[in-house]
């Protein structure tokens, strides 16, 4: 079980390289009028989302994996995975929701300023920073 582990913390690493890069991205378009840096921002922001949502899934695939091989059965009952699989749902549609803003930026239908992307920016890492300790300590 420590190959599936190791992938999937691999995986989770990439992942969240991209969710942490992608809404600066975001921050940096909302700042700019220069049509020529906004063309090269879309293409930016679609690649990313492009890279990043397979090492989500892989990501998901791994951890539902060792989930379903032992995880469920040791700690099935304990509140601390139900919250972390909790987070990782809000993360996922974090995710998705950053795919949304890539459309939105690309038909450039984008309202909101760089300090509401500033804010949002910091979803990502809340989420990381109560996850990890959660299935570090797996408190009872």
């Amino acid at each position: 079980m420590l190959w599936p582990k190791a992938l999937h913390l691999i995986f989770m690493v990439a992942w969240f390289a991209g969710i942490f890069y992608l809404p600066r991205l975001f921050i940096n378009h909302a700042m700019t009028d220069n049509p020529d840096t906004q063309a090269q921002f879309k293409q930016m922001e679609r690649k990313l989302y492009r890279f990043t949502t397979p090492w989500m899934l892989l990501t998901l695939l791994f951890g539902f994996w060792m989930l379903y091989d032992y995880a469920w059965a040791a700690w099935g009952r304990d509140w601390w995975l139900h919250a972390k699989l909790t987070l990782i749902g809000i993360l996922v549609i974090y995710h998705f929701y950053c795919g949304h803003l890539v459309k939105v930026f690309a038909e450039d239908r984008n309202t909101r300023s760089h300090r509401w992307y500033r804010w949002f920016n910091e979803i990502p890492a809340l989420i990381l920073f109560i996850v990890i300790p959660l299935a570090v300590f797996k408190p009872s």
